[in-house]
This record gives C-alpha cells, structure tokens and sequence, in this order.
C-alpha cells in the first residue's frame, strides 16, 4: 500500500509535495486571470505545463542549471503512479527560492502599454518616443516584481529595489544574486525567442524564478516558458499598432475584461478554445504531437 502524500504548499496552479531530498510539483489543470483561480478546468493544461517547462529546461541548462530530476512518474513514490498525476508531475531538486519574479519584455504590450501611453515608460524604464502597441522593444528590458502569496497582487519594483530584497535576506550577497538573476534572465529570453521566432512564434514577455541550491548556487525553478507564464503570438499576420491573437492564457483574460459579472466561470467554448491554443503552443515551439489522452 503506497503511503499518502499531502501537499505542503498549494499555489493558483501547482500542488507541491514533500519527497525528502526532493519535492514533487503538480500542474494542476485550474486555470487563473488576474489573481483569481477560475471555476472552470482546462483539460491537459497540466500536462501542456509540465512537458513545456520540461522542453524549455533541457534547452537551457547550459545557460543556467535548472531544478528538474525526471518527469516520469515512475521515478517518483507509487502514490504518484497514477492517471491523476502521471504526465503532470515533476520531481525537482530543492531550493530556497528567491522572492522576486524575474520578468522580461521584448515588446510592449498589456500593462506595459497602458503605462507608455501615460508618461512613456514601463515600470519606470523609458522607451523611445512613437512606439506602438505590440512593438518589438530595442532591447529586451527587466521588470521584476515581488511574488505575493496566495490571493494577494504582485507589486512592480525597480531593479535597486530588488537588491535591497535580497541584501535583507542574503547579507553581503544580495547584490550579486540580483545581478545574476537579472542577467540570467535576459540571456534565457533572448535564446528562446529566437529560437521561438525560427518556429512562427514570437515571445513577447515571460517571467522566470530562481532559487539557490546547498551551495549557494543560483538555479532556474518553478515552470518555464508556458503559456501561464508568457505571452506567445503566432509570427504570421504579426502587425504592430494593434493587440495580437495569443497562445496564451490572453484569451482568457480579454473574456473575463469584456464579461466583468462572469463570477470567473467561463463558457465551454472559451475552455475549449484555450485548451486548443496551449496544445498548439506546444506542438509549434517542440515540434511534437501532444499525446492523446
């Protein structure tokens, strides 16, 4: 009989469980917008999550090491064994992570628009003057933010700002790990977007969290380069001055905007529709066939 395994930590997304020397994280198939987990489910979503996150890690581990041992539920104790959780589950080593998220845009869109149009800046970077929406920016930029718990809002800060954080935390070595992360950052969007591109997909923005091993060492967790936590836009028919179609979870959010009295419960087109998208998401950027259920 397999022992039975409790979550220890439960985000909008994943479930995390305890595993001694490792932890087991589950993409569920929830879906957020906004702060807010949604009534409905979408089906695969998990596993869209789980074998992105997969492909993106293996792609980049000579950029930067990253927290995933295997994604084969055989690997990890029976109570994962199962249809519940095979194809969503991640055995990943350990970390004390890091409590900023690193977010990187290379064009100017969503939240980043709307504050260029008011005084020409996003997060308090000032871009060039006459840029339009949807616009590739000169060079990628770094805007993190705090990563609030369950429930509550992201807040912006400025680069200064996240190395206060990490000094608080990390005496003498929050700087350095600012700098790290910042770069790391930059470096993995600029690789994977440009491979992206090669495949008709352009990366808009994305974020990215690290934490730090045994040894100090800073390393690449949580997910990668999903559709939770990007904006991908198909290369065809891209034209800027305008908002852009989405692989993403964009659709979900443009719905909620235009149906403000939903109670986050979406109709069975949308979910099928967004189901659609991550899958093909997938399959352009891997080059795979997403198995059937």
């Amino acid at each position: 009989m397999s022992t039975e395994f409790k979550p220890i930590k439960e985000g909008k997304v994943r479930q995390v469980y305890d595993n001694g020397d490792s932890l087991i994280i589950v993409a569920t198939d929830r879906i957020s917008a906004f702060d807010n987990i949604l009534q409905n489910k979408i089906v695969d979503k998990g596993a869209v999550l789980t074998k992105m996150s997969s492909f993106w890690f293996d792609y980049t581990k000579d950029i930067v090491p990253n927290h995933m041992i295997s994604t084969d539920v055989e690997d990890m104790p029976e109570f994962f064994r199962t249809t519940e959780f095979a194809g969503k589950s991640m055995k990943c080593k350990k970390l004390t992570m890091l409590p900023i998220e690193c977010i990187v845009r290379g064009y100017i869109t969503g939240s980043g628009w709307e504050s260029y149009q008011k005084d020409g800046t996003v997060c308090g970077i000032k871009l060039p003057d006459g840029m339009l929406e949807s616009q590739q920016i000169p060079e990628p930029i770094y805007t993190p933010t705090t990563k609030a718990d369950l429930g509550d809002h992201d807040e912006h800060i400025t680069f200064a700002e996240s190395e206060e954080i990490l000094e608080k935390l990390f005496p003498g070595k929050g700087t350095a790990y600012a700098e790290q992360i910042r770069d790391c950052t930059i470096r993995l969007y600029k690789k994977c977007a440009a491979y992206a591109l090669e495949r008709n997909i352009i990366i808009a923005d994305t974020k990215f969290e690290f934490g730090l091993d045994e040894n100090g060492t800073i390393v690449l967790g949580d997910e990668m380069l999903t559709p939770d936590s990007s904006r991908f836009w198909p290369l065809e028919g891209y034209q800027p001055g305008c908002g852009q179609p989405s692989f993403d979870k964009q659709f979900v959010r443009d719905w909620l905007k235009e149906n403000p009295n939903s109670g986050n419960l979406l109709p069975d087109e949308v979910v099928e529709k967004t189901a659609a998208k991550y899958k093909e998401a997938y399959e352009l950027l891997t080059g795979e066939t997403f198995p059937s259920a």
